[in-house]
């Protein structure tokens, strides 16, 4: 029997709402602030959502971009633009995915920045650029603090040249600021932002939908790209690995629940 993420992500809230019952602190005053009451920490769930992105990128990454340019398609920074018959690259994917939060009622910020970004509005400042000085110093170190700039609570996590190709893309871009990139340097770091410290059960699962929502918009912009491609391109259940053909958003989500089903189960688990 599979079992569908839905119900892996609902067996968790399960839990996570049992947790809450046993541990929850004793109600307080009408006046006291509601978010006194909230059962999970804003940190925590940043963990788990920052996983999930972490499979999603990768999913895209190595089973669309770097097998899809193994098949002979293409990728570039200038995906949108009318005659070019390309998809975007993995950070594009990222950019894709925030906007799609951010027209969301939900207040997730969703940020890649670094102190080298190839685009200015990418760079750190304040709060958030001393922090990730701190997080190059110890790279598997997410870091979580209120950013006093935005008065928002902040989860900044780690992001690596994984592959050579992230680096390369880099040292060759005409409008790098730093063209000594190699694998594994400390490129950026994702960054995630809400307002509040705690949410109830309700808000994490309305977080989690709306970040799956958005990596799932994400992949459709590109399709919605790829229908317009000469020649046209086969869009079905089929992977770029042997043919230049593009998985169906149906095909693509499917796999990514797959990945991420099980590790969200056990980070819901680890709260």
């Amino acid at each position: 029997m599979k079992i569908s993420w839905k119900l892996i992500i609902t067996l968790a809230l399960v839990l996570l709402i049992v947790w809450a019952y046993v541990s929850a602190p004793n109600p307080l005053p009408d006046s006291a602030d509601t978010e006194s009451t909230a059962t999970i920490a804003i940190e925590d769930l940043m963990k788990v959502i920052a996983a999930e992105n972490d499979i999603a990128r990768a999913l895209y990454t190595d089973s669309i971009v770097s097998d899809g340019k193994a098949a002979g398609l293409k990728f570039s920074e200038q995906w949108k633009d009318k005659d070019v018959h390309a998809g975007p690259l993995p950070a594009l994917f990222l950019r894709e995915t925030a906007a799609s939060i951010e027209r969301s009622p939900i207040p997730l910020g969703l940020f890649l920045g670094s102190d080298h970004p190839i685009r200015s509005s990418n760079r750190f400042s304040g709060t958030q650029e001393s922090v990730f000085e701190t997080m190059k110093a110890n790279q598997l170190e997410p870091q979580f603090f209120l950013d006093e700039d935005t008065g928002r609570h902040t989860g900044m996590f780690a992001d690596l040249a994984s592959v050579q190709a992230c680096a390369t893309c880099h040292n060759e871009h005409p409008d790098s600021p730093k063209t000594d990139w190699v694998l594994n340097d400390v490129m950026g770091a994702t960054t995630w932002t809400y307002p509040k410290k705690r949410v109830t059960t309700t808000e994490a699962v309305a977080i989690l939908t709306a970040v799956r929502q958005g990596f799932s918009d994400a992949y459709q912009g590109y399709l919605n790209e790829a229908a317009s491609f000469e020649p046209a391109l086969p869009i079905g259940e089929e992977w770029p690995r042997e043919q230049a053909t593009i998985p169906n958003l149906e095909t693509f989500m499917a796999e990514f629940e797959r990945r991420a089903s099980t590790s969200t189960l056990k980070n819901f688990l680890a709260l």
